[in-house]
């Protein structure tokens, strides 16, 4: 049988004319062409590292599925790859019934908002009709009437989004791309409305809308082409703006920890992204005194980042009062207020005096800070806390004050360290922490830092195998009085 079929396939092949031949040689370059076109938009989609964007991806495949319908149109072609006609003409209504829905896509992908709920009804209605289409096709049912609806359905598809997309939009000019595709979309749907007219036996003649197509193709991938690129300037753009916001950050956190006799800090801060909202200071004297501040602000990024920043020169304005800390974080409050509304502030605030050998602490909205000495004690958490920071001017802070003793060990921290999850959504706790430090008591306080952190890390990554990424932003400050 298919032996046959090859002898008849030849046979045609050897009726066809000169003009039929040169045509087919025409389409040849034509599908060439568009299959690299549409190849190499393909490719460039799945070797990008970020593919959000699918506007590469639809315009690619959109312009292989034409291809492969020119190609499979030309009879010369499909003697010389002995393609029998029956596959042929199953081939080339699947496409026909197909191709609207890559380039429904892509409009999707490039159109207003407003106008994103009639072409995804288009779609839909394409999508339907395809389903059903391609199976009576095969069946051999009703082919000549799928026909019709589909060349209908491709008409009113093509003059709603002409309509929708260049009539029924905001006053104002054109961008440049859009007037090209404009102009591209008006020649290709001269050429789309014949070969419809010729299919439906109206118009007599060659289907010449290939030409058209490849006319429509230099439009779109100009289009694809300056959307990619202007995503890709912005997209430079916030990085560069991102990393100097990250420098600035970072040159608002102190460069090392203030060394005094007969104390020894740690400070590890680890943010989630390049810009945090986590923020920590000191307030050193020339006496033997110290102030720690350590705050939390709400939400991620540069937002979070500025408000940071903002605390910076409101507690540098609290040093005429450092030994109150409850006047301290009242003053912050004041500082702040007004300033935002999408965003609240939590802080802790430690005083040492190292020569009366006495911390005070207070707190607004914070986590506890956790206590442990040595030699005579469990770890334990102490709270002392009053209302956040940045949303009620007359909020009331209060303090408490503790002796200190050499051996005693404060760890100050945002919620980041307690609230890390596990890939089951468990959080590491408080009741973690002090078991740290309940069981590495004679770590320095250096050392201590890290094996908290390491010990987060393990919990999060303990059932994945594999390090997951931080959830929030984590800074950790670790006092201890020595001899």
């Amino acid at each position: 049988m298919f032996e046959q079929i090859v002898t008849a396939e030849k046979a045609a092949a050897s009726s066809i004319s000169g003009a039929e031949w040169r045509w087919a040689i025409f389409a040849l370059g034509a599908c060439a062409i568009l299959l690299t076109i549409g190849f190499i938009a393909t490719g460039i989609f799945l070797f990008r590292r970020k593919k959000t964007d699918r506007t590469l991806l639809y315009f690619g495949v959109f312009v292989i599925l034409y291809a492969a319908r020119i190609f499979i149109r030309e009879q010369p072609l499909l003697a010389v790859f002995t393609i029998p006609r029956a596959v042929a003409a199953h081939i080339e209504r699947a496409i026909t019934f197909t191709i609207m829905l890559p380039s429904l896509l892509l409009c999707l992908e490039i159109v207003q908002t407003r106008w994103r709920r009639v072409i995804q009804w288009i779609l839909g209605v394409q999508l339907v009709f395809a389903a059903l289409a391609i199976p009576l096709d095969l069946l051999g049912i009703a082919s000549r009437g799928t026909d019709i609806a589909n060349s209908v359905l491709v008409l009113g598809a093509g003059i709603l989004l002409i309509v929708f997309l260049f009539f029924l939009r905001p006053p104002g000019r054109l961008s440049p791309e859009l007037r090209v595709v404009a102009l591209g979309l008006g020649v290709f749907g001269l050429f789309v409305l014949r070969a419809n007219l010729a299919g439906l036996r109206i118009l007599p003649g060659r289907d010449v809308e290939p030409i058209g197509f490849l006319f429509l193709v230099c439009t779109l991938g100009y289009l694809v082409a300056h959307r990619i690129i202007t995503k890709e300037e912005s997209l430079f753009a916030i990085q560069k703006e991102l990393e100097i916001a990250e420098q600035i950050q970072t040159s608002i956190l102190p460069r090392e920890v203030p060394r005094r006799a007969g104390i020894e800090i740690a400070a590890r801060y680890l943010p989630m992204s390049a810009v945090a909202g986590d923020f920590y200071d000191f307030l050193t004297f020339e006496r033997n005194h110290l102030g720690i501040l350590i705050a939390d602000v709400t939400g991620h990024g540069v937002p979070a980042a500025l408000i940071a920043s903002m605390l910076k020169v409101a507690f540098a304005s609290q040093a005429a009062h450092a030994d109150d800390p409850a006047r301290v974080l009242a003053g912050l409050n004041k500082a702040l207020c007004g300033k935002f509304q999408d965003h609240f502030v939590t802080a802790a605030y430690l005083y040492a005096d190292l020569d009366s050998k006495m911390i005070r602490y207070a707190g607004a909205g914070h986590p506890p800070v956790l206590f442990k000495n040595r030699s005579n004690g469990e770890a334990r958490s102490i709270e002392q806390n009053g209302l956040f920071l940045g949303m009620f001017p007359e909020a009331d802070y209060s303090s408490i004050e503790m002796p200190l003793r050499p051996g005693d060990r404060y760890v100050l921290y945002t919620d980041g360290l307690p609230e890390s999850k596990n890939a089951s959504g468990e959080e590491f706790g408080i009741s973690r922490c002090l078991k740290i430090l309940n069981a590495h008591g004679t770590l320095s306080s250096g050392a201590m830092a890290d094996r908290m952190l390491s010990e987060i890390s393990s919990w999060c990554a303990a059932e994945t195998g594999s390090e997951r990424q931080q959830d929030d932003d984590m800074t950790l400050i670790v006092l201890d009085c020595q001899e």
